[in-house]
């Protein structure tokens, strides 16, 4: 029989296309350019044909060579998922898990997240990467994340997702804005304010905006922020309105005197916040289990804070 490719080789060649640099994907694999660069030209020889073109100026992957970069990183893929799979069979829910977060979640509810799942499974390492919702959803395709923490809902039929709570928006404006005379503002009374929004990219904005477009609010935003604190800041500041998400205000309106908060009557304007990962994962029956109970333990929480 033929020798066959290793998983070594295969993941040494998928590091040198990631980096594009023998050093660099050297170093990623923890071992010397040279023993790197002969696993590389062992595998050439294996498959008979030629997956990277060698300069001084640069490293290219060859068309077959992309070719078997992808399938390469299915197979890495799948070789992590059986490890993790015989390691769930005995001790669900233990080892290392990577973990995914958008940044208009990550401050406000990730440490209260991470805190319940070492309570509840102190055997759970979790690996954190915070990025906005696409990127996220790349990495859960490539399988550099097992699950990620988003807003809802996602459009990908390969994700399965899962419902933790809905996360109530509210209108923060500055003290003396007339509407801080009601206790509670109907949606229509946002249309005409000048409104600061999040840029493009944060699937936050688009909520936002789901959300003025429903007022009435036609304008087009007067600010573009990359993060909730500026927004705040913005509106302290006496620039604009904007609409920021209830679980957010313990961290940003810690002011009240450079800053309003005011709820929007019913049909309070919400936005869903869940789990996603692979359809295909081993692991989905733990997921689904760590999904179940961080919805339980969130909302024993609210609960307790209600009361």
């Amino acid at each position: 029989m033929a020798a066959q490719p290793s998983i070594k080789q295969l993941k040494y060649l998928v590091a040198l296309s990631e980096t594009g640099h023998f050093g660099r994907a050297a170093e990623a694999c923890f071992i010397t350019q040279p023993s790197l660069s002969a696993a590389i030209s062992e595998l050439e020889n294996l498959l008979g044909a030629q997956l990277v073109e060698r300069n001084k100026r640069q490293v290219l992957i060859t068309p077959l060579g992309r070719e078997v970069v992808s399938r390469a990183r299915n197979i890495l893929q799948e070789v992590d998922e059986l490890t993790m799979m015989a390691q769930s069979a005995t001790e669900p829910l233990s080892g290392p898990i990577n973990f995914g977060v958008i940044p208009t979640i990550g401050p406000y509810l990730l440490p209260d997240v991470i805190n319940r799942l070492r309570a509840g499974f102190p055997k759970l390492q979790p690996f954190l990467r915070e990025d906005q919702t696409a990127k996220l959803i790349e990495l859960l395709a490539a399988g550099k994340l097992d699950i990620a923490l988003i807003a809802l809902p996602i459009e990908e039929n390969w994700l399965e997702e899962m419902d933790l709570f809905e996360d109530r928006f509210v209108f923060a404006c500055s003290p003396d804005n007339p509407l801080t005379r009601k206790k509670k503002i109907d949606i229509t009374d946002i249309k005409d304010e000048k409104l600061l929004l999040l840029e493009d990219g944060h699937c936050l904005r688009d909520q936002a905006l789901e959300v003025c477009q429903k007022a009435g609010w036609s304008k087009s935003a007067d600010f573009q922020a990359n993060s909730l604190s500026t927004l705040v800041q913005m509106v302290s500041a006496g620039i604009g309105s904007t609409l920021l998400p209830e679980m957010s205000l313990e961290v940003e309106a810690r002011r009240p005197d450079s800053l309003a908060i005011l709820p929007f009557q019913n049909p309070v304007p919400v936005r869903r916040i869940g789990l996603v990962w692979r359809r295909s994962s081993a692991r989905k029956k733990e997921f689904r289990q760590l999904g179940t109970y961080l919805r339980n333990t969130l909302e024993s929480c609210e609960r307790s804070h209600v009361a």
